[in-house]
């Protein structure tokens, strides 16, 4: 299965490009269609990161926000540094008390953007894998409803499930607009899509 995952991999266009553009995952041209299609990070804005490892949603995140934004990004695992000085990182638990208070220290209290390619630990278990990512998804609303700017933008992934539908009604109570996606560089049999929010209430 492993070796099977690695040709698969090799062979994988957006895995070539990612190496060829100098980006840490292919995870990175996830971010570049749906920012190039919905507006999400602007020039200048403080972008908070959660689940950022191994750094590909932050690289393009530092490439939009330029040398006047911030990018601050969080995760359990490390992250090796970018030579950017507007980069930040937190290594902790985002769902915790403690990590969030350090996020609204280092973003003086205020997002204007809020990205999450978060991942749950997965089991195999369909049901079960839902589940905890719609967990993990409202744990990136909570953090969002505290800190995140009016008229600013969340972008999450999350596994569909039966759950799905009510996070979304849930979501759609808290922004003006909400839109949801599969990007080309999603892989076609993976259950993820992309949630959208833009112009938080």
């Amino acid at each position: 299965m492993g070796n099977r995952w690695q040709v698969e991999k090799k062979k994988d266009p957006y895995y070539k490009r990612s190496k060829e553009q100098d980006y840490r995952s292919r995870a990175s041209f996830k971010l570049t269609q749906l920012d190039k299609k919905y507006k999400i990070i602007k020039k200048g804005t403080a972008v908070v990161d959660l689940g950022a490892a191994p750094g590909g949603w932050s690289q393009v995140a530092l490439e939009k926000v330029g040398e006047e934004g911030l990018v601050l990004g969080v995760d359990l695992q490390k992250i090796k540094p970018f030579e950017e000085k507007n980069f930040h990182f937190i290594r902790g638990d985002f769902t915790t008390e403690s990590v969030q208070n350090e996020i609204i220290d280092i973003i003086d209290g205020k997002a204007d953007t809020i990205i999450s390619d978060a991942s749950p630990s997965l089991s195999g278990i369909k049901d079960m894998d839902h589940l905890r990512s719609i967990d993990l998804a409202n744990s990136v609303i909570e953090i969002a409803e505290n800190i995140l700017e009016t008229d600013g933008n969340l972008l999450i992934k999350v596994f569909q499930g039966e759950e799905y539908k009510n996070l979304l009604e849930s979501m759609r109570k808290k922004f003006k607009m909400l839109k949801t996606t599969k990007p080309a560089s999603s892989r076609k049999k993976s259950k993820e899509m992309y949630v959208i929010g833009l112009k938080y209430q």
